[in-house]
């Protein structure tokens, strides 16, 4: 786990405990296997999740220790996905290591990725209820789908802004959602307010991959954990380039117009990105996301679970990494 719950030490503490389910739930005895499964499990990340999670269950009567399998599961299954998404990107850095499939290759990556999956929906039939089975299901299927539609639109230079949130929807804010409001659920928390929290998670999940996408044109390599530009070589158009689509540029269509990108390629077109304003009017819709949020969160109880949901609103939106 990186530096970025230290400010909150309260739920970072916590976060050590989920991350000790996760390191036992991931551990085995076939030697290479295991080796895979504790080189992702102490790979680090943000665990934004497993917090959601517990910030939600925090405005219910439950203690947070019987939270933290369900905690654990949503963050394995995030780790589940983002080693499938590295052998189809053919990633070879991720959170500033090598990928599973560069690392082991991708015969050991997919079989990791499967096994991963297996164990979270074991730990859901051991400690919770089919709830919560069938809304992470939900909320998976929901990754994969936009993730395939996401696939699909590479290279496709007339993208709206409207179909990209309703893929970021899908591939992003919807488990980060479901975090939120089955952590309240578990914890005992009304249903009117579980889909409160769940709404709030979907404002903070489109700020947080906005954010994400725009440190793919201008954050630090070193902090970020993987190059600049990657998802540009891959093809995938995000907001910022949308955004400077919309002004049909003359010299940002040449540009792209090779349809294959080198280093030098993707620094060009960063620069026209941040020359046509598109980087500013990402964050922009971002930062009213935020608002968004902060303005649901306010109406909430008050209690130290609002703070914290303040908190890493506030966070997210201001990280370089």
């Amino acid at each position: 786990m990186n530096s970025f719950w230290q400010d909150n030490p309260r739920m970072m503490n916590h976060l050590f405990e989920v991350n000790g389910v996760i390191e036992q739930s991931m551990t085995v005895k076939q030697e290479k296997m295991n080796e895979i499964l504790q080189d992702l499990a102490k790979s680090g990340g943000k665990r934004v999740r497993p917090g959601l999670c517990l910030i939600g269950a925090g405005f219910g009567a439950k203690s947070f220790k019987s939270i933290y399998p369900l905690a654990a599961v949503v963050e394995m299954l995030h780790l589940a996905t983002l080693v499938h998404d590295d052998i189809i990107d053919d990633a070879t850095h991720r959170r500033g290591s090598l990928t599973t499939q560069k690392k082991y290759g991708k015969d050991y990556a997919v079989y990791t990725g499967d096994y991963i999956f297996t164990k979270c929906f074991e730990l859901l039939a051991k400690n919770y209820e089919l709830h919560h089975m069938r809304e992470l299901s939900r909320a998976v299927s929901r990754v994969c789908v936009g993730e395939i539609e996401q696939f699909d639109g590479r290279f496709k230079t007339h993208d709206s802004v409207k179909k990209y949130l309703k893929i970021v929807g899908a591939k992003t804010s919807a488990l980060l959602a479901t975090s939120l409001a089955i952590g309240a659920y578990e914890a005992g928390c009304d249903e009117k307010l579980c889909r409160k929290l769940g709404k709030i998670g979907l404002h903070l999940g489109n700020a947080f991959q906005i954010i994400d996408d725009i440190l793919d044109y201008k954050g630090d390599t070193s902090r970020v954990g993987k190059t600049l530009g990657n998802d540009l070589k891959q093809g995938y158009y995000t907001l910022p380039l949308i955004y400077a689509l919309k002004t049909d540029d003359a010299h940002l269509n040449e540009l792209l117009s090779k349809g294959h990108y080198d280093d030098a390629d993707v620094q060009k077109i960063i620069e026209r990105v941040d020359e046509l304003g598109g980087i500013d009017q990402a964050l922009e819709l971002a930062q009213k996301y935020t608002k968004k949020s902060l303005k649901e969160i306010s109406a909430l109880p008050s209690c130290q679970a609002r703070d914290d949901l303040e908190w890493i609103v506030k966070k997210l939106l201001k990280r370089d990494h």
